[in-house]
């Protein structure tokens, strides 16, 4: 049996029904493999089995009140999967499709990505099963506050840092923190995004988006070619997909495409900057559904996502890059056959893990510019940590300053997994060089630290 064959068969026996976390690992495995053979000691260190396994999960009940009176339980969760070059970071995800089994794949992602940054931060995510949509402002904060009088007893400055990610923005990073604030009575960067005026950082609302775009801007400079009079295709429409959108406006490109859960829109003259604040407004401060942006743009279509056939469809339109922004597993085999087909020749991957195996399996085959969600999307969890240095130093670096850290950081991230890949003969293959570079960062300092 082989090595990837081992580790399939203990992922399905101990976490059974956990599929995305076996994807996220097991293509980290599969990449590591010849790593794990040059390294005859990791094997009797138990390295594999010890990075699959979560330094320690917690979950909670989360009791609320809505605004009628009526109460509601939903489940908390905090995964602490590595810290072996740093603190447990990575964010909280507030949304009905969470669980354990995806809280464990975006954790363990996080580890890796994390080490790609060279910043000093282990790997952890946590969130709940809690829905913000349609919720009142009031609604959204009292919830926040039960979640965090329970979370507050397993994080701190020093230990692990949550930040945001899907359905926690700046508004409840502020809930959650000021309820962290009252229980603790410490004022301290226990949490990332928050507000500038209290301890936020310039850029951090902008640093994934902007970050995937100058992760695709270094790998076409490997072919002589930049994003001027590309045409882009991005999904999402949330903080992501926005800053995607404006990094692209600034470097000459055009976007075509957002998208939210109820559908896309297909913008063939443009998504520019005034349509983008107008974006900006809808989901924001509105928070309305993209199907609005055609009321006001009308030689703009929308496609309802009323069917997985209709979700599809954002990736079957003619462009150059793409930059899959929303969620994982947004792009199967049949979309990589249809952004192929159109023409696209850059993916860069501002969501977390959004390609399947078959799709990733596809832009490799095909030698596409392939970026990866753990080396594209670090940009992120980069200015988090950029944040988390301000605070400790009480200091605010200007925007200049962190974006010129942000550039900086995200072309170290492309050389270091371009190197790796050269290293171990899969030149061009961003996937191996990611996964390497980080998996012997975070291992070489689990075996210095010895069996713990």
């Amino acid at each position: 049996m082989s090595m990837l064959d081992d580790v399939k068969t203990l992922l399905v026996a101990r976490d059974p029904g956990q599929q995305e976390f076996h994807q996220a690992a097991l293509e980290v495995v599969e990449s590591v493999i010849p790593v794990m053979e040059r390294n005859p000691e990791f094997k009797s260190e138990r390295i594999l089995e010890r990075i699959l396994e979560p330094e320690r999960v917690i979950m909670f009940r989360v009791p609320w009140v809505d605004d009628r009176g009526e109460v509601h339980v939903n489940r908390g969760f905090r995964v602490e999967m590595n810290s072996a070059i740093g603190p447990y970071k990575g964010g909280l995800r507030f949304h009905p499709s969470v669980n354990l089994g995806i809280l464990k794949f975006l954790a363990f992602e996080q580890v890796f990505k994390n080490a790609l940054t060279t910043l000093p931060i282990g790997g952890g995510k946590g969130g709940s099963d809690f829905d913000p949509k349609g919720k009142s402002d009031n609604e959204v904060m009292r919830f926040c506050q039960s979640f965090m009088t329970e979370l507050s007893r397993h994080i701190g400055a020093d230990t692990d840092i949550p930040a945001g990610d899907i359905g926690v923005g700046a508004r409840e990073i502020g809930y959650l923190f000021g309820m962290y604030k009252k229980v603790t009575n410490k004022f301290t960067g226990v949490l990332t995004g928050k507000n500038t005026n209290w301890g936020g950082s310039l850029i951090r609302p902008e640093a994934t988006g902007y970050g995937a775009v100058y992760f695709a801007a270094e790998m076409l400079a490997t072919r002589s070619e930049s994003l001027e009079g590309k045409t882009c295709l991005v999904s999402g429409s949330g903080n992501v997909a926005q800053y995607t959108t404006e990094k692209v406006l600034d470097l000459g490109g055009k976007v075509v495409t957002l998208s939210d859960s109820s559908g896309h829109v297909y913008d063939p003259d443009g998504i520019d900057r005034e349509k983008l604040n107008y974006v900006m407004q809808l989901k924001n401060i509105k928070r309305e559904r993209i199907s609005k942006y055609i009321e006001k743009y009308t030689n703009a279509t929308y496609t309802a996502h009323e069917s997985a056939a209709d979700c599809n469809a954002i990736w079957d339109h003619k462009a150059d890059c793409a930059f899959p922004s929303a969620t994982q597993n947004e792009i199967n085999g049949k979309d990589a056959q249809n952004l192929l087909k159109n023409g696209v020749f850059l993916i860069s991957e501002g969501a977390n893990m959004p390609s399947t195996p078959e799709a990733v399996h596809q832009f490799l085959e095909n030698k596409i510019l392939y970026g990866p969600g753990k080396a594209a999307n670090a940009g992120g969890v980069a200015v988090s940590a950029l944040e988390m240095a301000q605070n400790s130093m009480r200091l605010s670096w200007s925007r200049e300053e962190v974006d010129t850290k942000l550039k900086s950081i995200m072309a170290n991230i492309h050389q270091t997994a371009l190197d790796a890949s050269d290293e171990y003969d899969h030149k061009g293959n961003y996937v191996m060089g990611a996964n390497i570079a980080g998996f012997l960062k975070v291992v070489n300092s689990m075996i210095d630290q010895g069996v713990v």
